[in-house]
Formats: C-alpha cells, sequence, structure tokens
C-alpha cells in the first residue's frame, strides 16, 4: 500500500495549494482503493476532499462491510482523523505511513468523540440503505443512479440522505453518497464523494455532461446550493437537475 501511493497521488487536484496528496485504503474483502485531494478553484477551503477522505468513500461507494487499514504519506490531519474515526468508530484501523511503524486510529485520535457521543451504536461501515422512492419511476439512468447513491447515504445527524449521479461524455455514471460526521464540517456531500469516483476513474472536470441530485423534500439540510457553487466553478456549462425522494 505505502508504495502505491504515488499512484494515488497522481490523481491529485489541488490547484488551490498545489500540494498533492495520494491515500488508500483496504476494504473487509482485502480489496485496495485509491484516493486523491481535490480542490476547487476559487472556492472555499471547506469544499476541499482531502485523500483520506476520497480513498474511505471510494470503499464506501463500492459496498466495503468496513475499512481495516489507511496508508497516506504522512500523518493524517486532524480533519481526517475525525472522519475516519466515523469509519472506524472503535479506532481500530490501522494507519500506514513511510518509514515508521504502522499505528492504530486510536493512537493518534485519542478520547475520540464518535458516533456514540450522539447516541448511535454504529458508524459508517457496514451501509445501511433508506428505503427512498420517487414519485414516479425513474426512468432516466442518471436519476436511478442518483436514487441509489441516495438510499446508501449515511446520514444519521441530519436525517437528510442525498445523493449525486454524474454523467459523462462517454455516458459513463458515477455515484456519490452524502456521508456525515458526528462533529459535522468533516462531512462530504454526494457531489464531493461523486467526484472522487469520478476522478478515481482518470476523468477531468471536462468529461461531466449531466448532473443530478435526489434529495428528501423539506429535509434538515438540501445539498442544492453547494453542489450549484462547485458546478458553477468546475462546469459551468452543466445544468443540475434536482430531484424530490419520499421516503417509502
Amino acid at each position: 500500500m505505502i508504495n502505491l501511493i504515488p499512484l494515488a497521488r497522481s490523481y491529485s487536484h489541488a490547484p488551490i495549494s498545489n500540494f498533492f496528496v495520494g491515500s488508500l485504503v483496504r476494504g473487509a474483502s482485502g480489496c485496495l482503493y485509491t484516493g486523491a485531494n481535490i480542490e476547487i478553484p476559487g472556492q472555499c477551503l471547506g469544499f476541499a476532499v482531502h485523500a483520506e477522505q476520497s480513498a474511505v468513500s471510494n470503499a464506501y461507494m463500492h459496498g466495503e462491510n468496513a475499512v481495516t487499514t489507511l496508508a497516506v504519506g504522512g500523518a493524517p490531519c486532524g480533519h481526517c482523523r475525525q472522519f475516519i474515526n466515523e469509519a472506524s468508530p472503535d479506532g481500530e484501523i490501522e494507519i500506514l505511513t513511510p518509514n515508521k511503524p504502522p499505528m492504530k486510529l486510536s493512537a493518534i485520535l485519542p478520547s475520540a468523540f464518535g458516533p456514540a457521543a450522539l447516541g448511535r451504536k454504529h458508524g459508517a461501515f457496514p451501509i445501511r440503505q433508506t428505503n427512498l422512492t420517487l414519485a414516479s419511476p425513474a426512468s432516466d439512468p442518471i436519476v436511478a443512479a442518483a436514487l441509489e447513491a441516495a438510499r446508501k447515504a449515511y446520514a444519521p445527524y441530519s436525517t437528510s440522505p442525498s445523493g449525486v449521479a454524474i454523467k459523462s461524455t462517454d455516458n459513463r455514471l458515477y455515484r456519490g453518497s452524502y456521508i456525515e460526521n458526528v462533529a459535522f464540517n468533516p462531512s462530504l456531500s454526494p457531489l464531493q464523494v461523486a467526484l472522487a469516483q469520478m476522478i478515481a476513474a482518470g476523468k477531468q472536470y471536462s468529461a461531466m455532461a449531466e448532473v443530478t441530485l435526489v434529495e428528501v423534500q423539506g429535509a434538515k439540510i438540501t445539498q442544492k446550493a453547494v453542489t450549484e457553487t462547485v458546478l458553477g466553478a468546475i462546469a459551468p456549462g452543466v445544468k443540475l437537475q434536482h430531484v424530490f425522494a419520499q421516503p417509502a
């Protein structure tokens, strides 16, 4: 995993910092998932996706039941330690960095604030689906893909599941589920997760042809404004399709 960090780093989009980071996680299945940091040009730093977040979300979108190991070029920042903690509330995930012995998350995030602090018994893994439906069956594949992503969203704190699907110019679909964090700020919007999927597949922003957001009408929070803001920065010619679902 350490040897693959340069490969993961090669997918980094860092126009603001010019600081390129790559990460990998191993899922419970044994599969490896890459991640790289993503910065949105001209937008606030809060829109950035850290490499560790990208890798964990990649494993999440591929249906892993858990993440067991994470590798990155240096010790994860506090933001990422908090995000990783949602994926491994027991702190048992192993952190690998070059030329240093492996360490558990619990060793670098002592007295962690995790899901249990808000009464949750589980973290983001394994995925638990929400039964959402549309007013009429989704005949458009991109709407169906966004609905599938929304059903897989992890939103225990806002109870506002949402999902995004990106259709590329070669008709491929990249899904992103909203992934929350008990500390709120490290949460990843569905568009951020979908972008991480698209970039991991080697696509550039210019490959985006359509974007659809599915969320629950009247939910406590909405992803519409932030999704439109990010799209305006990276794909101004792409208009957001906004679709509402409802609990079944």
